[in-house]
C-alpha cells in the first residue's frame, strides 16, 4: 500500500512539472565551446535552435557553433582585438569577455551621439562606425545581421575595419536557404520600419520592443558580402552532439579580408 502511494504521487508531481515547464525532450553528454567543461546539453523543447541548452553555462547551440568556429579559425583568438556588436550575456560572449586580452562590446542606441559611451557600453552603428580603419583582427555578431536595415554599408563598414587577414565571424538564420535573399522591412522617415510582408520582430538586449527582422537571408548571403567587399566568404555548417551543436539555422559565416 505504500508503495502504490508512492507511486500515485510520483506520477501526480510528474505531471504537474510537465504540464508546467513542459516534457522532456532531449540530452546529450559532450564539452561546451563557450565554458570548456564536460557538460550535459538539454533541451525540453522540439526547437533545439533556443532551447537545447548547456546546463552549466546556458549556451545555445548556435553560440556554441560560433565559438567552435573562432577557435578552429583562430586559435590565437584570446591574442587578437575583438569587436562585438550587440552581444548578450552568455554563451560565446561570456567567454570571449572573459579571455580575451583585447575584446570591445558595443550597442546601437538609435538617437544617440556616435561613439559615445552609454552605460558604460560605446555606441556604434554598424552602418556607419567611428573607429579607424583596420582596428579589429575579429568582428563578431551573433544574429544581428538579420537587422539591419543597409547590409551593404554594414558589411563594407566591417570589412573596412578589420585588419588585414582578420574576419568577420558571425551567425545568422539562413532562412530562404537556397531561395534568393529576401529584404523583409525598409527604414521609415522616423527610423520605424515598413514592413514589406508580415511584421517579425526578434528580441533586443537593450530595447524591450525587440528588433525589426529586415531580411530573410539565404546562402547567397556568402556572394552578397563578396560583391560588396571582396571578402573571401565560407559557411561553415556544424552538426555535432559532442559539442551540443544540433538545431536549425546553425550555420555560421566567415568572411575574410583577404590578405595582400
Amino acid at each position: 500500500m505504500k508503495n502504490l502511494l508512492k507511486k500515485f504521487v510520483r506520477k501526480k508531481v510528474k505531471s504537474l512539472y510537465e504540464n508546467r515547464i513542459g516534457s522532456y525532450f532531449f540530452k546529450q553528454k559532450g564539452h561546451c565551446p563557450c565554458c570548456e567543461q564536460d557538460v550535459l546539453f538539454i533541451s525540453r523543447h522540439q526547437w533545439l535552435r533556443d532551447f537545447f541548452i548547456c546546463n552549466n553555462c546556458g549556451s545555445i547551440p548556435r553560440e556554441r557553433a560560433l565559438m567552435l568556429t573562432i577557435k578552429n579559425e583562430y586559435p590565437q583568438w584570446k591574442q587578437l582585438k575583438i569587436h562585438e556588436s550587440s552581444p548578450g550575456n552568455s554563451g560565446h560572449s561570456r567567454l570571449l569577455k572573459k579571455e580575451s586580452l583585447s575584446y570591445l562590446e558595443t550597442q546601437f542606441f538609435y538617437g544617440k551621439e556616435a561613439g559615445a559611451i552609454i552605460n558604460s557600453i560605446r555606441n556604434e552603428d554598424l552602418e556607419q562606425q567611428t573607429f579607424k580603419d583596420e582596428s579589429f583582427d575579429l568582428v563578431i555578431t551573433s544574429d544581428v545581421m538579420e537587422h539591419i536595415y543597409d547590409p551593404e554599408k554594414a558589411f563594407k563598414e566591417i570589412h573596412r575595419t578589420l585588419k588585414t587577414g582578420g574576419a568577420h565571424i558571425f551567425s545568422v538564420p539562413l532562412i530562404n536557404r537556397f531561395k534568393p535573399t529576401q529584404r523583409w522591412a525598409t527604414k521609415g522617415e522616423n527610423g520605424e520600419p515598413i514592413f514589406l510582408f508580415d511584421p517579425e520582430w526578434h528580441g533586443n538586449p537593450i530595447d524591450k520592443k525587440g528588433s525589426p527582422v529586415t531580411m530573410h537571408w539565404g546562402y547567397d548571403i556568402i556572394d552578397f558580402i563578396h560583391r560588396h567587399t571582396g571578402a573571401e566568404c565560407e559557411i561553415v555548417y556544424y552538426d555535432d552532439l559532442d559539442y551540443g551543436i544540433r538545431a536549425e539555422y546553425r550555420e555560421i559565416i566567415v568572411a575574410k579580408k583577404p590578405k595582400q
